[in-house]
Formats: C-alpha cells, sequence, structure tokens
C-alpha cells in the first residue's frame, strides 16, 4: 500500500501540480491509513471498502480526532481509492462506493425548550453587558443565527418596528429573517439603555458593541454563552450553533414547514435542512412513547 501511496503523490505533484502542503496532508493521512490497514491485516480493497473506511474512521475518534480532520482523512482515502481505479488496481467490483462514501451525519445537538428558557435569564438586565449579552442571546435563537452573522450586524439591518432582521450568510446572500416580541424586547431595551453608553464617542454603526465600544468578537460572545449556560446548569457543551440547531428544531416540533425553515436559515439546498427532520421525528417517537397506550 505505502508504494501505491507513493505512485499517489507523484501523480500529485506531477500530473496535478498539487502545492507541497497539499502533498504533504495527503501522504500524513494516507500513511496512517496505510498503518491502520497494516495492523488490521487489512488487505489494500478492503481497506479502501466501506468496512475499512468505518473502521479507520472509528479509530480516529477513539483517538479523540475531530469530526472535520477524519472526514478530512476519508477525503484523502477517497482520492487516492479513484486514482487506483483509473489505474486498474482496483476494480469497480472491489470498491464500488469508495467514491461517494460518507460518514453518517451526526444529528445536531439541540437544547429542549425548557433549557433556552433558563439559559435566556442568566444576563444581568442591570448592566450594559447584561443587556447586550440578553439582546445577543434573544436574537441568536429566535432569527437562527450563525455567530458571525450576529456580530456581523449593523444598525440598519434591524427593523424593530415590523420585527424582521437583514442578514448576510455564506457568500454574502441576503436574507429577512423574523424575530419574535421577546427578542424585539431585548433589543429595544439595548439599544436605548446599553448600546449609547458601551459606543462611547466612538461612531461605530455595528449593532453589538463591546465594553471597548468595538464590535463583539465571535469568540468574546462564545465565551459569555459558554459562561451563561453553566450558569443555567446545562450540563452539555453549548456554542452560539448550538442555539441555531435549537431554533430549528423547535420551529419544526411546533409543525413549521421544512421549506420555511430551509429560507430562514439561509441554506442553498434543502438537503442540508432536512437533517433535522429526523431530529424532530425522533422527538415525536419519544412522545408517542411516552403517551400512546399501546406504545
Amino acid at each position: 500500500m505505502k508504494e501505491r501511496i507513493a505512485q499517489f503523490l507523484h501523480h500529485l505533484r506531477v500530473e496535478r501540480g498539487a502545492s507541497a502542503h497539499t502533498q504533504d496532508a495527503y501522504s500524513r493521512d494516507l500513511h496512517q491509513l496505510a498503518e491502520f490497514a497494516q495492523k488490521r491485516g487489512y488487505p489494500l480493497p478492503e481497506a479502501l471498502g466501506e468496512n475499512g473506511l468505518l473502521a479507520f474512521a472509528q479509530y480516529l475518534r477513539q483517538r479523540g480526532l475531530a469530526e472535520v480532520s477524519i472526514e478530512r482523512k476519508l477525503c484523502a482515502a477517497r482520492a487516492f481509492a479513484r486514482f487506483l481505479r483509473a489505474e486498474g488496481v482496483l476494480s469497480d467490483e472491489t470498491s464500488p462506493a469508495v467514491s461517494t462514501f460518507r460518514l453518517p451525519r451526526k444529528l445536531p445537538h439541540a437544547l429542549s425548550q425548557g433549557e433556552v428558557a433558563q439559559l435566556l435569564k442568566q444576563p444581568d438586565p442591570r448592566t450594559p453587558l447584561g443587556l447586550r449579552d440578553r439582546a445577543m442571546l434573544e436574537l441568536a435563537y429566535a432569527a437562527g443565527l450563525r455567530v458571525s452573522e450576529l456580530v456581523g450586524l449593523r444598525l440598519q439591518d434591524v427593523d424593530l418596528q415590523d420585527g424582521f432582521v437583514r442578514v448576510f450568510g455564506k457568500r454574502a446572500k441576503e436574507r429577512w429573517v423574523p424575530f419574535g416580541d421577546s427578542a424585539r424586547t431585548a433589543l429595544a431595551e439595548y439599544l436605548h439603555a446599553a448600546r449609547p453608553r458601551l459606543r462611547g464617542k466612538r461612531s461605530e454603526d455595528y449593532l453589538f458593541l463591546s465594553e471597548r465600544g468595538t464590535p463583539v468578537s465571535r469568540t468574546h460572545f462564545w465565551l459569555r454563552l459558554k459562561h451563561y449556560a453553566q450558569q443555567a446548569g446545562i450540563g452539555r457543551s453549548v456554542s452560539p450553533h448550538t442555539l441555531r440547531h435549537s431554533f430549528a428544531v423547535h420551529l419544526l416540533q411546533g409543525g413549521a414547514d421544512l421549506r420555511a425553515v430551509q429560507e430562514m436559515l439561509g441554506h442553498a439546498s434543502i438537503n442540508t435542512t432536512q437533517i433535522y427532520t429526523r431530529v424532530s421525528i425522533d422527538h415525536l417517537r419519544q412522545v408517542y412513547r411516552k403517551h400512546h397506550p399501546r406504545a
């Protein structure tokens, strides 16, 4: 297998013109796969088959690798397999699914509605930072915003009267998302009583400001959220994306149309949004088993 990896790296360098960085990354990932296959006694076709790649992914998880790192290594394995099939080393029969193999998508982690309610109670409304943090949390959950979208908002992006926020998502795609009375109240209080004090003499038009009058950073918001989650007694890890997941799941549990949720999340494809239907179905199954007399 290591000889075949050397041939593939030569192909990347000479025929594909890959950078040294790309070659090094492929080399590390594929040699790790080769060492794993050797320890398990997998021949080349089996190592690059679905069962071999699933076993490799599980091995990497046990070593504590993040899912994004595991997917990168599997991407290298898929490229290697395509090369070997083109070279006639692997037949179509021995590895029919290698080029399209993907890890099963993990279900998004969402908070319960009760946990969200407890989280939103934590910021202290008697301080400017507390008012700001409550407004950020309320809006993030109310509109399902990505953290980059939240901290990038400007004053002109919020329509308090009609309850809409203008969001620039991935690839600068613009969308308008509604938000409810709780977020509207929190935003109004922040804009009236907190933001002028945080702004000082600066003329920043960003919506959410730090103590220095500069825009709130993604990291700062994440740390504040983590602090409030601990205060609320939420034992699980909570990130800004958790609020976005919770937004989608709670809408679907309440009967929202999947297409409407897709539009509000800013997903380009309905396939990306469909993962939330699995979460909603799991919730319905739990309700059924708990309450149906013949469950």
